[in-house]
């Protein structure tokens, strides 16, 4: 298995309705991110995927969470914007724009330097 690693990172505000803590007031993050793409087969050139191609993927992933208010978009409408809700939302965003050969391995995020989030799916999809 071949596996590529792109990192990039977005700021973006939130807050986490009914959380008994300062987190519960709105603040924000620079959020870094970083996607694994995986698969068995190289293509002609020698490569999985380009990596100006997975880089432009999560560009286009990021785009709208950057500088936004993650309580005001339609996926936290009914689910806190936790680190681990975002993983999960920018892996299968990204899954859906990778090419059939290549498959979304994992997403993990870190809302600072000591704490971030994994999520990855089994091999057959969603779980």
């Amino acid at each position: 298995m071949y596996e590529l690693i792109v990192e990039s990172e977005f700021s973006a505000a939130h807050r986490l309705r009914e959380y008994a803590g300062a987190c519960e007031n709105l603040h924000g993050h620079n959020w870094r991110v970083e996607v694994v793409i995986g698969g068995e087969e190289l293509g002609p050139l020698g490569m999985l995927m380009d990596f100006r191609d997975v880089k432009r993927t999560l560009h286009d992933v990021l785009d709208r969470l950057d500088h936004a208010y993650l309580n005001d978009l339609p996926e936290f409408e009914t689910q806190n914007p936790t680190t681990e809700n975002i993983a999960r939302i920018v892996y299968r965003a990204c899954a859906e724009k990778v090419p059939p050969r290549v498959r979304v391995r994992s997403v993990a995020i870190w809302e600072s330097s000591g704490a971030g989030a994994r999520y990855s799916e089994p091999m057959g999809g969603v779980a």
